[in-house]
C-alpha cells in the first residue's frame, strides 16, 4: 500500500535555543522559555519517525503548541501585539524547494511552520499503517483518521494562520503559497475517502455508489493537480503526475462501476461505451505511472503501477466489457454509442471532507502577571565580532531532515479491505 502513495519531506529547520537573554526575569518565564526548548527539540525528533502513535504526538503537539502560544497572541489589551512575537529569528525550509530556507522573526511564523510539519506527520503515518500486507480494520479507521486530521490542520494553516504572519514571501513556490496548501488538502481528502470507497467495495454496496464515490475521488485528484498547475512545473512536476494518475485511474473506476450499473438497467450499448471508457483510461493511468516514476523531483520513489490494487482493476475491466459485448451480440443487439456516458455522479453517502481542527489551548503557564514580568526593554548581551559580521548575511542551507524508514512489503494483500487501496 505504502508505494500507491506520494510524500514530499518534511520541512527542515534551525536550532532554536529560546535564550532570550534579560527577557526572563523569574523563575517562571525562565521555566516557560527552558520548557519551549525541549518540547520543540522533542517534536521535531519525533516528526522523524512515523511509528508513533497518533495520541503520543497529539500530546506532544499540544504541549509545544499550546505553549508556544502566548509568544504568538495578544496578551495585554494595552499592546497593538504580543512583545515576545519578534524577539526570535526562525529558520524554515520549503517542502518542495529545501534551501535556502525562509528566515522570519516572526513567532507566527513558527507556529505556522510546526503545525505544516505535523500535518506531514500525519500523513506519513497513515502512509505507514497502510503499508502492512494486510490492515485490520481498527487500523483502515487509524488511516482515514491521520488523513482527515491531516487535511483540517492545512486547512487551519490556510484560513487562520495565514492571514495572520507579519510577513509572506511574495515570490517562488512557498508552503505558505495557498496553491500550496490547497493541493496538501485535497490530496489528503482524497487519499481518506479511498478507503471509503474500498470499503464500499468490499461490503459490496450498490454499484450506483460505488460508481458515485469513484468519481468524486477523481475530482479531489483532479482538483489538487489543477492547484499546482500554475507553479514552477520543476518543482511540482512529480506531485502533478501522481495526481493526475490517481485522477485517471478513478475514473477509469468510474466507468466501470457505471457500466454495471448501466448493464443492469438493460442499457447494454452505454455499458460497453462506458467500459471502453474505462479501459482507455486505465491504460493512460499505466503509463502515466511510469511517467511518475521517471520524473524527477521530491517525494516517493515509487512504482504504482506495481501496487496490487492497481493491477486488479484491469483485468476486472476487461471481464466486465467482455461480459457485456457478448450479452449484446445474444440478446441486446444495441449500438454503441460514438461518445462516452456522462458521469453526472453524486455520491449520497460516504463523502469526505477535512476533519475541523482546533487550535491547542494556551499552556496554563502564562498569566498576565507572568506575561508581564517578561522584560523586553532590558539590555541583550553583547554580540560578539562573528554575530555582527554575520547580521545581514543571507539564511544558509540546511540539512535535510532525516526521517526513519519504514520497512514496507511488496506482497499482495491477502485479501480486498478498504486499508489497500491508497
Amino acid at each position: 500500500m505504502a508505494y500507491w502513495f506520494h510524500r514530499n519531506p518534511l520541512k527542515a529547520t534551525a536550532t532554536v535555543n529560546y535564550e532570550l537573554h534579560g527577557v526572563s526575569t523569574n523563575d517562571k518565564t525562565r521555566k516557560i522559555f527552558s520548557d519551549l526548548r525541549q518540547l520543540r527539540s522533542k517534536l521535531l525528533e519525533m516528526l522523524t519517525d512515523p511509528n508513533h502513535t497518533r495520541e503520543t504526538m497529539d500530546k506532544m503537539t499540544s504541549d509545544y503548541l499550546g505553549l508556544l502560544q502566548g509568544m504568538c497572541i495578544q496578551m495585554d489589551p494595552n499592546e497593538p501585539e504580543n512583545k515576545l512575537r519578534k524577539l526570535i529569528k526562525f529558520k524554515w525550509t520549503n517542502t518542495l524547494v529545501g534551501n535556502p530556507p525562509v528566515e522570519r522573526s516572526d513567532t507566527g511564523f513558527e507556529y505556522f511552520s510546526m503545525t505544516f510539519n505535523i500535518a506531514l506527520w500525519y500523513t506519513k503515518h497513515a502512509a505507514k499503517l497502510a503499508a502492512k500486507d494486510d490492515p485490520d480494520m481498527e487500523e483502515a479507521k487509524e488511516i482515514h483518521k491521520c488523513l482527515r486530521t491531516a487535511a483540517g490542520m492545512f486547512k487551519f494553516c490556510k484560513d487562520e494562520l495565514l492571514s495572520k504572519l507579519l510577513d509572506v514571501p511574495a515570490e517562488g513556490v512557498h508552503d505558505t503559497d495557498t496553491r500550496i496548501l490547497d493541493a496538501y488538502i485535497h490530496q489528503c481528502t482524497a487519499e481518506a475517502q479511498e478507503i471509503t470507497l474500498a470499503r464500499a467495495i468490499e461490503l459490496k454496496h450498490s454499484v450506483g455508489l460505488i460508481a458515485a464515490l469513484a468519481y468524486e475521488t477523481s475530482e479531489m485528484y483532479l482538483r489538487g493537480d489543477e492547484a499546482l498547475a500554475s507553479l514552477d512545473q520543476l518543482l511540482v512536476g512529480k506531485w502533478r503526475k501522481y495526481f493526475q494518475l490517481k485522477n485517471k485511474f478513478y475514473l477509469s473506476c468510474a466507468h466501470s462501476y457505471n457500466g454495471d450499473n448501466l448493464l443492469a438497467q438493460d442499457k447494454c450499448g452505454d455499458a460497453i461505451r462506458g467500459l471502453r471508457e474505462s479501459l482507455d483510461l486505465y491504460t493512460k493511468s499505466e503509463q502515466t505511472c511510469l511517467e511518475y516514476a521517471k520524473t524527477k523531483g521530491v517525494g516517493t520513489t515509487a512504482r504504482p503501477q506495481n501496487h496490487f490494487f492497481f493491477k486488479k482493476l484491469g483485468p476486472i475491466v476487461k471481464r466486465t466489457l467482455e461480459k457485456c459485448e457478448r450479452e449484446n451480440g445474444l440478446i441486446y443487439h444495441h449500438k454503441v454509442a460514438f461518445d462516452p456516458p456522462q458521469l453526472e455522479l453524486k455520491a449520497t453517502y460516504g463523502l469526505v471532507s477535512p476533519e475541523d481542527y482546533q487550535a491547542p489551548a494556551m499552556n496554563e503557564l502564562w498569566t498576565p502577571e507572568v506575561y508581564g514580568k517578561c522584560s523586553t526593554a532590558a539590555p541583550k548581551p553583547p554580540q560578539d565580532k562573528k554575530d555582527k559580521e554575520n547580521k545581514d548575511a543571507k539564511p544558509g542551507p540546511l540539512p535535510a531532515v532525516k526521517e526513519k524508514e519504514v520497512p514496507m512489503s511488496d506482497k499482495s494483500p491477502s485479501n480486498n479491505s478498504g486499508c489497500v487501496v491508497s
